[in-house]
């Protein structure tokens, strides 16, 4: 259905080229939207003969009332103050339009409910293809999911929000799975890069930062070129957001294409990760280590095991990060100065950070 901030803006802008005062009343008699800011949620009496009434306008005390339908039957009540032919006129145009948003909003709404029930896979194969059909969705088009978890206010229309980055994008679905999450089916170029892609992504998280001065995470689906696919593309992308979750925190971007090795550890079974550790650390766990320890490992690793640059890094003398990686080649067995053991130390740090999520969402 239309928003009342949508009616209130319809009549906003049409008091502004007519000059005469509007409202929006629903069926029951409320008034949603109105230019006469006296009547703002006033409850309107008559209002409920009217509309079982089999006229379609009626003047009372100084004001005009028209019907708007939604499949034959009243949906909303357009109200003018006037009794002249000229206010006639506007309220039969103010009907019209709002009866023109009813149309598109339905449509939107029922092209909302097939993609959710695409992405859900409630769909049967036979009926995606005679929906889509008489929906005007086309098939063979190359699209992909974006997952855009927010911690915002419900209050704000995120999903609005997202179209209105995107306003000329006909082709492309917004919708919200839950109160945090919402999802965008976009339409991409047949050879649209990554780096493309990687943009789009950072353009909706900067948008929505700036209006709600929150931050926002974002994972991505890989491409898929049939509309049955795309609920694929979804899956694909919820993997990429709790992976991200798990390996690459301090991430708000994260791509399924671009996982790594994250992506192969989170489809590992708990006691494989549990027996794997076991024999790695000896029955130590990485709660054994401390926390410079595990910086110094981090920094590490990603200085390419350059023990020069790492220690630079860290403001400390190389002898000292020899002294630590000593030291905990002591208590594993592992030389991180060794690649085939370094890899070993870097797989064993993400099993245990895997370990840990799944016991907290196991709570």
């Amino acid at each position: 259905m239309i928003s009342n901030q949508i009616l209130q803006s319809t009549i906003d802008g049409l008091k502004n080229i007519t000059r005469k005062d509007l409202s929006v009343i629903e069926k029951e008699g409320k008034v949603i939207a109105t230019t006469e800011e006296e009547m703002t949620g006033e409850q309107l009496e008559g209002i409920n003969d009217f509309v079982s009434s089999a006229a379609e306008s009626q003047m009372v005390s100084g004001y005009q009332y028209f019907k708007v339908y939604d499949n034959g039957v009243p949906e909303y009540i357009v109200q003018v103050k006037g009794d002249d032919e000229e206010s006639y006129r506007i309220g039969k145009i103010t009907s019209f339009q709002i009866q023109s948003l009813l149309v598109a909003y339905k449509e939107r709404y029922d092209k909302d409910n097939f993609i959710k029930n695409l992405l859900l896979d409630n769909l049967l194969l036979v009926d995606i293809y005679s929906r889509a059909k008489k929906l005007h969705i086309e098939n063979n088009v190359r699209r992909i999911v974006f997952l855009i978890e927010t911690n915002i206010d419900k209050e704000m229309n995120i999903v609005e929000m997202v179209r209105n980055i995107f306003p000329a994008k006909t082709k492309d679905f917004v919708t919200a799975v839950d109160e945090h999450c919402i999802i965008l089916v976009k339409e991409i170029r047949e050879k649209e890069a990554t780096d493309e892609i990687m943009k789009t992504a950072k353009t909706i998280s900067d948008t929505i930062s700036a209006e709600t001065g929150s931050k926002v995470f974002i994972s991505i689906g890989t491409a898929v070129n049939d509309l049955k696919d795309v609920s694929r593309s979804y899956k694909e992308a919820k993997m990429a957001l709790e992976v991200g979750r798990i390996f690459d925190s301090e991430k708000n971007i994260v791509n399924y294409e671009q996982l790594g090795i994250g992506r192969l550890i989170y489809q590992l079974p708990l006691p494989l990760c549990k027996m794997f550790i076991r024999e790695v650390l000896h029955g130590l766990t990485i709660d054994d280590f401390d926390e410079e320890t595990l910086t110094t490992v981090g920094k590490f690793f990603e200085n390419n095991l350059n023990v020069s640059e790492t220690s630079r890094q860290l403001y400390i003398h190389r002898n000292t990060l020899v002294y630590r990686l000593d030291k905990l080649q002591k208590m594993t067995g592992l030389d991180l100065r060794n690649f085939d053991d370094a890899i070993i130390f870097k797989i064993t740090l993400m099993v245990s950070r895997y370990m840990l999520f799944m016991e907290k969402m196991s709570y």
